[in-house]
């Protein structure tokens, strides 16, 4: 195992009507923003319930956070977090709103330039950044219990990510019952996310971390065990509750501590996303089989072992047990309703040569656990998948 730093100060508030502690958990002596996305909120009840925690606050609305934020609304919410002299922001909504608040709160005591900088060159270290906490309203990507956020800008069609102990919510409140009146397509999309998160810390190469491994392992049967109880009915707690539990410890910090780290997927999916707007969850559905493939001699151990440990999948040489892990993995995804190939997307051979120019532009040499899939090697991943 490798030497690692741990510091994770979210503090998570869990279960059914916790959205009423709002009032002990939001400060009273400052003015607040509440940030939310497209108006899910209005209809599923949270914002009532948000509004009634928060009664007597002075509270500004800023609304319209799209999914896959966009760089440049965000910034104008930035702006009025500086001019307003905002204190706190509550982020209400999924993993995108969560991701947007997080940028806005730093990018409002940003002093160095544009603030795209700090997501461009991962170099740079945010150290500051106005209070948040947040209602998460859609299990998917961790964001309420992390440092990370992902932001998209359209003008330039990129899409990257920047981390910051300094944008960790200072709280979290996790409702269950938020599931309930979700779109399936959402939580499928959750689901899977979740997973691949798992999978991008898990499925590296052994480091000799078997605590590690087995927290990793029980998420993706978790998931793999309520996503479908979730999807079945909606109204089920339980489900739901083990749902959201599994997607928020899928990526807080802990499964990837002392061990190599991949992100692979993540980075070549932001730009399925960047140009073609598919549902983030969906992108990574599409690159993970075709990296499993190409990397799977680098990954034979984890893949053997992932194989064994999640799926059950034991008889047969090395090779075949590896080929129906992938398989299988695969299987799981389409179960969901998501497709694992391009052309699901409409998206032809044409398109491969623009995201790997875009890698070289960027000076890429390799990405990876190991730092060595290529320019060309993420032609192949994309090739194989279409």
């Amino acid at each position: 195992m490798r030497n690692f730093e741990f510091y994770n100060p979210v503090n998570i508030v869990f279960g059914q009507g916790q959205i009423k502690k709002l009032n002990k958990l939001v400060p009273a002596n400052t003015k607040i923003m509440l940030a939310y996305g497209g108006g899910s909120i209005f209809k599923n009840g949270v914002y009532e319930q948000v509004k009634s925690a928060l009664t007597g606050y002075d509270i500004l609305e800023f609304g319209g956070i799209e999914p896959n934020p966009h760089y440049e609304t965000l910034m104008k919410a930035a702006e009025i977090v500086k001019n307003e002299k905002i204190g706190f922001i509550l982020a209400v909504g999924g993993g995108s709103v969560l991701d947007g608040v997080k940028f806005i709160a730093a990018a409002a005591l940003w002093e160095e330039g544009d603030p795209w900088m700090f997501l461009v060159d991962r170099s740079i270290v945010v150290t500051k950044a106005v209070p948040l906490g947040s209602v998460l309203t859609l299990p998917a990507t961790g964001s309420e219990m992390n440092s990370t956020a992902v932001v998209t800008r359209v003008s330039t069609q990129e899409k990257f990510a920047f981390a910051s102990y300094a944008v960790m919510p200072k709280f979290s409140i996790l409702d269950p019952t938020v599931v309930f009146s979700l779109p399936e397509k959402q939580v499928a999309n959750g689901v899977v996310d979740a997973f691949v998160h798992v999978i991008e810390q898990y499925l590296t190469y052994p480091v000799n971390s078997p605590i590690q491994d087995r927290f990793a392992e029980s998420i993706l049967v978790t998931l793999a065990e309520e996503g479908p109880k979730v999807l079945a009915n909606l109204a089920d707690y339980d489900a739901a509750a083990n749902f959201m539990w599994a997607a928020t410890m899928a990526l807080n910090g802990l499964i990837g501590t002392g061990v190599p780290q991949d992100w692979a997927t993540h980075q070549i999916g932001h730009e399925l996303t960047a140009f073609h707007n598919i549902d983030h969850a969906r992108t990574l559905a599409i690159v993970l089989p075709g990296i499993m493939k190409v990397k799977r001699e680098n990954k034979r151990e984890k893949l053997l072992q992932y194989g064994e440990r999640v799926w059950g999948i034991t008889a047969g040489t090395e090779d075949t047990r590896i080929d129906a892990t992938i398989e299988k993995t695969v299987a799981f995804f389409e179960s969901f309703g998501i497709p694992t190939k391009l052309s699901a997307y409409n998206i032809g051979a044409d398109f491969i040569p623009v995201v790997c120019n875009r890698f070289a532009e960027r000076g890429t040499k390799g990405i990876g656990e190991r730092g060595d899939l290529t320019v060309e090697q993420i032609g192949e991943v994309l090739t194989l998948q279409l």
